[in-house]
């Protein structure tokens, strides 16, 4: 299975929604014009759509498709303004939502597995003092294949506990090797899939990660959809990992089995195959990525009739402070400054670039990373290219 195979999985094929749009909620900041100095742009004339001949034209914050697995809500990426960079609760992005009977939360208890047996569990109240604010994080479906929006991604402030703090109260012995965090997963009778949900983290690695355990959502409770009334938070990786409705945590050995999530997910997570033992699995980490989000018409600046791209930039192990861009497979790669640079690449940043089209015609609008030895394996396939028909030059 390669990198981007089976991309239109039972957890990724999208739906057939009307459009909509929604706005977002965030922190006021000034403009990207006025924080960087640009120079003054036109009068707002218009914002061009963006998609392509395959891509699905859905509703904005509007949960759709079937149950369990099968649902979706998609995040309006074109909404994004330096002051709505977080995504309110109601707007974030939905892969898989809670069972028609939900959990009986006030009962809910995550049972502790260790080198000895059975450890007993953690309660919701006990993780829930301990809890603490962790910061804003982007999460984004491994299967966020369409083409018309890309919005199977959003950005999310959350309070919650380490796991490293959790692992570590289980005093694991020399033959640990990793920590196994499951959840239940619902699952829809037409699926075919395997019920549950998992994913194995090296005990070598979980200090570094940064991985947690969440129970606040934009400082209220972890709404149902989203995992309450806890979930599991893997900065910088694809939310195929962050496991939702988490019921269990037990240290494995070496030898120990891959997950079937982790099986089933390993194309889409740049695994070289589906591996048998769960210590052979690369991160699940998301590459740097880039797409454009919006175009704006601008008339009357300093250049006349003109053309503001927007777009944002995220994934990778470091921000990214450089981009290039061109506007079809002939056209010149041109190389633009993020500005303002990115302070984190735990979650997404803006972008613009002034743009003059040379003529009437379709546009197909290419993002990359400069520096080749950044990792960008969609970037380098054309997964995040976005399309728009300029009438006017």
């Amino acid at each position: 299975m390669g990198p981007l195979g089976n991309l239109l999985s039972r957890r990724d094929a999208l739906g057939t929604f009307a459009a909509a749009t929604a706005g977002l909620l965030f922190h006021p900041a000034a403009s990207i014009d006025e924080r960087c100095g640009s120079a003054t742009w036109g009068e707002l004339a218009g914002t061009l759509p963006l998609s392509r001949p395959d891509g699905v034209v859905q509703s904005f914050g509007v949960k759709q498709g079937g149950p369990g697995l099968d649902a979706r809500q998609v995040t309006d990426l074109s909404a994004l303004q330096p002051d709505r960079l977080v995504t309110p609760n109601r707007l974030a992005c939905i892969r898989t939502e809670a069972p028609p009977v939900p959990p009986r939360l006030d009962q809910w208890t995550i049972t502790i597995a260790g080198d000895a047996g059975d450890l007993g569990g953690l309660t919701i109240a006990g993780l829930t003092r301990r809890a603490k604010p962790m910061g804003a994080h982007l999460l984004e479906c491994s299967g966020n294949n369409n083409p018309a929006n890309f919005g199977l991604m959003s950005v999310c402030e959350y309070d919650g506990v380490p796991l490293a703090d959790v692992v570590a109260r289980l005093r694991p012995s020399g033959a640990a090797w990793g920590a196994v965090v499951s959840g239940m997963d619902p699952t829809a009778p037409s699926t075919g899939s395997v019920a549950g949900a998992g994913w194995a983290f090296p005990l070598a690695a979980l200090a570094q990660l940064g991985a947690f355990l969440a129970l606040r959502m934009n400082g209220a409770p972890l709404p149902l959809d989203h995992g309450a009334p806890i979930r599991l938070v893997v900065p910088g990786w694809y939310g195929c990992s962050w496991i939702k409705w988490v019921n269990q945590i037990r240290l494995v050995p070496m030898t120990d089995g891959a997950t079937s999530q982790m099986r089933e997910f390993a194309g889409r997570t740049h695994q070289t195959r589906a591996h048998a033992l769960a210590r052979d699995y690369a991160p699940a980490e998301i590459d740097a990525a880039a797409t454009a989000v919006r175009v704006e018409k601008r008339r009357g600046g300093t250049s006349g009739l003109e053309y503001r791209v927007v777009g944002i930039v995220w994934g990778g192990r470091k921000p990214i402070d450089q981009l290039a861009i061109r506007f079809g497979p002939n056209d010149a790669w041109r190389s633009f400054p993020v500005c303002p640079a990115p302070k984190t690449h735990r979650t997404w940043s803006l972008w613009e670039y002034r743009w003059k089209p040379t003529a009437p015609a379709i546009y197909d609008i290419a993002l990359k990373v400069p520096d080749p030895q950044i990792p960008q394996r969609r970037l380098d396939s054309g997964y995040y290219v976005r399309q728009v028909r300029i009438d006017e030059i």
